[in-house]
């Protein structure tokens, strides 16, 4: 582990500013420029929300939890340099959660919002349940990353790594990873340009004359303009120009009092994504500490969870997180200024609503190739940071994930097909015709329900299963069948245009009896081996 120098009277002491944050700056400030894009794309293409939702509630919200979040990093750094006597300190790097974002819209908003829509609601009533649940799931991500502070040491010697980030790899390759790489081909020549520079960058580390993030986004833009993709529509322009001016936010209180009624069904996203965010915060933690810069651990993940608390409180949907890649940050130079620079722009261009108009000059397909490096990095340290001995199990993990963007792919081509409308609504019928053509939707379906947790606990069912350790993989299988029965994995039902959880009891009967004779199996292998010892 690399040290920092011992206090010296004559050093220098950190500065607000040093030659290396404008590298430091241009890269932290682009990943939050694409996932404030992606926020933009999702709310208005996927969840049909209003630009005055979107610009006048969202953006504002996101704003001042980049600010809230990445002022107090800096201040964090330039206090803890001053201490020590020290000009080298740099400031934990911050920004919108990339998973969160992705796990919230497709599994939590955009659910409640067809479900809503299934039951008669009109859009905009459909649009405002789906808003109050993305708050609920937001306010419970920073209350279990503000929480957890406190607790995360036990939390990280009860969950085996392999469940969590198989989970989490899951997610990134389905919601984000296979959905960026299909748009990719689908608009080849500048998503496989993009990304090249993405992979000689980041992973060649090839010395480039500009970061290489922003290299992408330019060679995208160039690439759009040149081949057509890209192109301003007088309409569009007019509608986004129309949304710049101050938008300040305000307390959505009332909103999330509102939305309280979302809180149960969505623990089964919530919770997995909060411990997620959480232990996700201690490890970026962990590697700053092996770069030379040793945070406080509860300062720092409670100041994690108040920025995300902050984006709730006002508006926001969409956690923050401590990113990865502190000793990038410091290798290129940055220090302190990156941080609070980052901050301050991004969270003055969200409170006066450019963002629309930035995305038309800077299409999804310029930087999309960075999130999709950021889904790969994921799924990779799933396996690289776990005990090859584990691999199996972070294999395991990864399918329900898979499954659930399965499901969602197939209910969007069963809607374009003209099911899920009023006269021909979702329902058993359609699931004869697909398993003959040997799509088990079934089985996606019942997978999408829960799929967070049903994949933390067979990944950790497998863990404890290699390491021998049998009884502690029937418990985790007797706690799939409890949320099994009572609803809570699995059990889903119809509505008119989509498919939810079914929460009651027994509903999910056959999925819980499965889970059941699951732990009689490994009860079974844990005496096996007791009485082959013996």
């Amino acid at each position: 582990m690399a040290l920092p120098a011992p206090p010296s009277p004559l050093a220098p002491g950190p500065r607000w500013w040093v030659r290396g944050d404008l590298d430091g700056f241009l890269g932290l400030a682009l990943d939050n420029l694409i996932q404030i894009l992606l926020i933009v794309s999702l709310c208005r293409g996927v969840l049909g929300y209003p630009d005055a939702l979107i610009f006048g509630v969202i953006l504002p919200a996101t704003g001042i939890s980049l600010v809230v979040g990445n002022g107090a990093y800096a201040l964090q750094a330039m206090g803890l340099g001053r201490r020590e006597g020290r000009d080298d300190r740099t400031a934990l790097p911050y920004g919108i959660n990339t998973v969160s974002l992705f796990a919230y819209v497709f599994l939590v908003m955009l659910p409640v919002k067809l479900a809503a829509l299934g039951q008669g609601a009109d859009p905009a009533t459909a649009v405002r349940l789906s808003w109050q649940a993305g708050l609920i799931a937001c306010l419970g991500s920073g209350l279990i990353e503000a929480g957890g502070a406190f607790v995360v040491g036990g939390l990280r010697r009860w969950l085996p790594r392999a469940a969590l980030l198989s989970t989490l790899a899951g997610i990134a390759l389905g919601y984000i990873g296979l959905g960026f790489l299909l748009r990719t081909y689908a608009a080849p020549v500048v998503g496989l340009a993009v990304l090249a520079v993405i992979l000689v960058a980041y992973f060649g580390a090839v010395p480039l004359p500009l970061p290489g993030g922003l290299l992408a986004v330019l060679v995208g833009v160039a690439l759009a303009w040149a081949t057509g993709l890209l192109q301003i529509d007088g309409a569009s322009w007019r509608s986004n120009a129309a949304q710049v001016g101050l938008h300040l936010p305000l307390p959505r209180l009332a909103a999330l009092w509102e939305g309280r009624q979302q809180l149960l069904p969505w623990l089964g996203v919530t919770v997995p994504m909060g411990l997620f965010n959480l232990l996700g915060s201690l490890q970026n933690l962990e590697s700053a500490e092996s770069a030379g810069d040793a945070y406080p651990v509860k300062e720092s993940l409670l100041i994690n969870g108040l920025g995300t608390l902050c984006a709730a409180a006002l508006g926001s949907c969409f956690p923050t997180t401590i990113y990865i890649g502190h000793p990038g940050w410091k290798g290129m130079g940055a220090r302190v200024g990156y941080s609070w620079l980052n901050g301050l722009l991004m969270g003055l261009a969200c409170l006066f609503g450019v963002f629309g108009l930035v995305g038309q000059l800077v299409p999804i397909e310029a930087g999309m190739a960075i999130v999709l490096y950021i889904a790969v990095v994921i799924a990779a340290q799933a396996f690289q940071a776990t005990p090859s001995a584990h691999a199996p199990a972070v294999a395991l993990g990864l399918l329900p994930g898979l499954a659930g963007w399965g499901a969602l792919l197939i209910k969007a081509g069963l809607r374009a097909g003209g099911a899920g409308s009023s006269g021909q609504p979702f329902g058993p019928a359609l699931l004869e015709p697909l398993q003959r053509a040997d799509v088990w939707a079934a089985g996606a379906f019942a997978l999408e329900q829960g799929q967070i947790v049903a994949a933390m606990l067979l990944a950790a069912m497998l863990v404890y299963v290699i390491e021998q350790r049998f009884r502690a993989a029937a418990v985790c299988a007797l706690v799939a069948a409890a949320g099994s029965w009572v609803g809570l994995l699995h059990a889903w039902r119809f509505t008119a245009a989509d498919t939810v959880l079914d929460p009651g009891w027994g509903r999910g009967a056959s999925w819980a009896l499965g889970y059941l004779a699951m732990a009689v199996v490994f009860v079974l292998g844990w005496w096996a081996r007791r009485r082959s010892a013996a």
